[in-house]
């Protein structure tokens, strides 16, 4: 059997029992015991046992009560979303440039903001959780709340920075970084392949482009799988989404895919149904159900947020290409709702965690809240948007990235006011083979190219 190679197989199962009651399968209490005895050094890469406790999960009956209508496939997923807006009546192509520049440049900004936190926003540190832990290490360099890239400054406080480059003292492009790196593959994949490209084409592009440390969790397993399961000199064509998507992938509702969405709306501009079609097609093979949906919804927002300004209008559309009865909609109706009614950020944030604390620090849901609160709350402000997206936590350079897309492109490089802006030098050094170094001048252009190709096309 294909087992990840992002987490040992033990570990990897531990997520699985997790993922499997998310989705509302009755998981017995008997396999809940069988996996708790197993000793995480001694039975790490125990296959035989793992692998059996794995089959035994496959074979699990859904809870008849289960709520939630989360369909995989696009035709189901369409015919259970509410109405909304399919597309929108786009402004003059004159000022389009300037936007996608913004959105690159957002992008980029918001990624690099997070980086060196991400995983003490994810993990915490010293018993604290993670946006406990960012607040603590701003407020003992009197930089709170959060206004500027983090100083890697030492006040022997133990709270530990990552990634360098990233940081204030050294900071002088966009490093490398997988929120960077899967938007130019979206944008290699329409510059080869057009608007008519498939998922396949996608997992030909990641084995040409990607290192294979530079993928992670869902990823690595749905790549792991699609690889070994397909022969080099076979025809992929029996290969399955359904296959690459779920065998061994306890991930497949994280983060991974949302981070994705980025380059088809951006290639959708106006268009929010085509711009979630095309997310689909990225997140079918990697991703199920509200992994698949925060792809697509947020594909929806970014495309929608070249016309419109508003965060809740922006979140109603993204929502309206997604299940009106899956989770990502009723936690991100919920989170319209509380935020109407609180005073700040951190207040919300209070309430994110008290109720979707409990997922992990890179899935979907939870993720996605902390983005919709920071537009919300930093007023759609380029700079004060992107500061609260990472201040709230968790995946702080994904939620930093999808923010700064949204909020540059609605501002446009040109209205960008923020220390976040200059220290990047307009530049990305990424890991992408064929972009060792590029400017988001370029990015910007070559998008617009993209965008009158796709304008084209009708979903």
């Amino acid at each position: 059997m294909i087992f990840t190679g992002w987490d040992t197989p033990l570990s990897a199962l531990k997520t699985e029992l997790v993922q499997k009651e998310y989705e509302g399968f009755l998981v017995p209490d008997t396999i809940k015991n069988q996996v708790s005895a197993l000793d995480c050094e001694k039975d790490a890469m125990n296959f035989t046992v793992i692998d059996d406790i794995w089959t035994a999960l496959d074979k699990l009956p859904l809870n008849p009560k289960f709520p939630y209508v989360q369909p995989n496939d696009l035709e189901t997923i369409r015919a259970n979303r509410p109405k909304g807006v399919r597309q929108l009546d786009m402004p003059a192509e004159s000022d389009l440039l300037d936007k996608f520049h913004g959105a690159w440049i957002g992008r980029a900004a918001g990624c690099a903001l997070g980086k060196p936190v991400e995983a003490m926003g994810i993990r915490g540190q010293q018993g604290m959780t993670g946006r406990k832990a960012i607040q603590t290490y701003l407020q003992n360099r009197n930089e709170w709340p959060l206004n500027n890239y983090f100083s890697g400054v030492d006040t022997g406080d133990d709270l530990k920075l990552y990634c360098p480059l990233s940081q204030r003292e050294q900071i002088a492009f966009m490093e490398p970084d997988d929120d960077i790196h899967y938007t130019l593959i979206a944008l290699r994949i329409l510059e080869e392949y057009g608007p008519d490209f498939e998922w396949r084409h996608v997992a030909h592009t990641w084995n040409n482009s990607l290192p294979y440390n530079a993928i992670c969790t869902a990823e690595t397993q749905a790549i792991l799988n699609y690889n070994n399961a397909v022969p080099r000199s076979a025809k992929s064509n029996w290969v399955t989404p359904e296959y690459t998507r779920t065998s061994r992938n306890p991930y497949r509702e994280w983060i991974g895919a949302q981070i994705r969405a980025d380059g088809w709306g951006y290639a959708c501009a106006g268009n929010p149904e085509l711009a979630a079609e095309f997310a689909y097609r990225d997140a079918c093979w990697t991703h199920t159900a509200n992994g698949i949906y925060g792809e697509m919804m947020f594909a929806a927002m970014i495309s929608a947020s070249f016309v419109i300004s508003d965060p809740v209008e922006l979140v109603h559309i993204g929502l309206s290409e997604i299940p009106e009865n899956c989770k990502l909609s009723e936690a991100s109706l919920a989170a319209l709702a509380h935020a109407a009614n609180c005073d700040d950020f951190e207040v919300y944030m209070d309430w994110v965690e008290e109720f979707y604390g409990d997922l992990h620090g890179v899935h979907t849901v939870n993720n996605a809240l902390v983005v919709i609160g920071s537009m919300i709350f930093g007023k759609m402000d380029f700079h004060q948007s992107i500061c609260r997206s990472v201040q709230g936590g968790w995946d702080t350079d994904c939620n930093g990235a999808t923010c700064g897309s949204i909020v540059g492109a609605v501002g446009g490089a040109t209205s960008l006011n923020s220390t976040l802006v200059a220290p990047l030098n307009d530049t990305i050094k990424p890991s992408v083979i064929g972009f060792q170094e590029i400017s988001m001048t370029e990015l910007a252009e070559r998008t617009f190219k993209v965008y009158q190709t796709v304008s084209k096309t009708k979903p």
